[in-house]
């Protein structure tokens, strides 16, 4: 065997493994691709994990306000403000996972 046939059967050997890995690769992104159904499951849930802390605010501090003599909106204000925040470290924790 010549110098060149041994230089070409490892060349052929190099290109025969990057298009293995390529084709594993490709049948792997095949695999794990995401469907519609997926993202719209995936968009509901950032969307309650956003919304109902802001909901349950909104109706404890109903609630703690109606306790208090006379008419004020401090607790529901301060708890749907306390919500939001909530509901943003629920959606960054979510898309961070």
């Amino acid at each position: 065997m010549t110098a060149e046939t041994r230089e070409r059967s490892v060349e052929q050997q190099r290109l025969e493994k990057r298009v293995g890995q390529q084709v594993e690769r490709m049948k792997r992104a095949e695999k794990e691709r995401r469907s519609l159904l997926g993202e719209t499951v995936y968009l509901g849930t950032l969307g309650l994990l956003f919304i109902v802390p802001v909901i349950i605010g909104a109706y404890l501090g109903r609630w703690l306000d109606s306790r208090l003599e006379g008419y004020a909106i401090h607790w529901t204000l301060s708890m749907i403000f306390l919500g939001i925040a909530v509901g943003a470290v629920n959606v960054y924790l979510f898309i961070r996972e």
